[in-house]
């Protein structure tokens, strides 16, 4: 069954669409430095950007941190939302609890297509960009020929270019992490209709909720039960040493909402009256 929910992901027209357009828009960003050389200034505009333009190699966290806050949970919300409710629209799903498919068995597919997806995506925008940034600006000071200079972390410390591609991939991962906490939010309300448009808006409504009450001091007691508190805390992975108290945390949030999202979504799903 998860072999069949991967092959239909990976037919979907508007998934690779999502793709594509994730990928796009860091590299229009990087035309637009490359051309202008007008990177804002440090501690402005999207983590990593100002310094971009003097090293290539940093570009992929740039390109991270100006998909994640809006593009990102979109394309995961679409996808999400249209797990369970897009097959009950079009009648389909019905017909595969005919089928000697169990319920668990397939929201269990279903969560592991998306969480294929958000990997896929977030891996996309980092391969892309770092071709893209080095393309544009190069392997920064230091580059030997045919090789990489080191890249200065956070911390003022030099890294090496094996050691940003470990933590690049460390970063993938609690991203992908991240916006899989959203997907099994998303397969929760694709559970409650069958609507893929109302499941997907529901995920974006928890966004736009968790993003609006995070600054606001009436919401200190629930700041750090919020899914976009920790969406930044991967920044903490480019700093020597790593600062891993907040990743940690975050992560351990992140799969707390993927458990608690996924064991209601079974919960509701499990007794529903399946009629389209």
């Amino acid at each position: 069954m998860i072999g069949v929910e991967l092959g239909l992901m990976l037919r979907r027209r508007r998934v690779w669409l999502c793709w594509v357009l994730l990928c796009a828009l860091p590299a229009l960003v990087a035309v637009l430095l490359a051309t202008t050389r007008l990177a804002p200034a440090p501690g402005q505009g999207p983590a990593f950007l100002s310094a971009v333009v003097s090293n290539g190699q940093l570009f992929p966290a740039a390109a991270l941190a100006l998909v994640l806050p809006v593009f990102l949970p979109i394309t995961v919300a679409v996808v999400a939302g249209d797990a369970v409710a897009g097959e009950a629209s079009s009648g389909m799903l019905r017909y595969l609890l005919v089928r000697p498919v169990g319920r668990l068995r397939l929201l269990v597919a279903k969560l592991v297509s998306t969480a294929a997806f958000v990997l896929i995506a977030v891996a996309l925008v980092t391969l892309t960009s770092y071709v893209v940034g080095v393309a544009a600006f190069g392997f920064g000071p230091g580059a030997s020929l045919g090789g990489a200079g080191g890249i200065t972390s956070l911390s003022g410390a030099v890294i090496t270019p094996g050691e940003l591609a470990v933590r690049t991939a460390a970063v993938v991962g609690y991203l992908a992490l991240c916006m899989l906490a959203l997907g099994a939010i998303g397969l929760f309300f694709s559970t409650l209709t069958d609507s893929p448009l109302a499941a997907a808006l529901g995920v974006l409504a928890v966004v736009v909720t968790s993003a609006s009450l995070l600054p606001l001091d009436a919401a200190a007691a629930l700041r750090f039960y919020l899914p976009t508190t920790h969406w930044l805390a991967w920044i903490d992975l480019y700093r020597v040493p790593i600062l891993w108290t907040a990743v940690r945390q975050g992560a351990e949030v992140q799969v707390s909402y993927v458990l608690v999202a996924f064991g209601a979504a079974w919960a509701n799903f499990a007794t529903k009256d399946v009629t389209s």
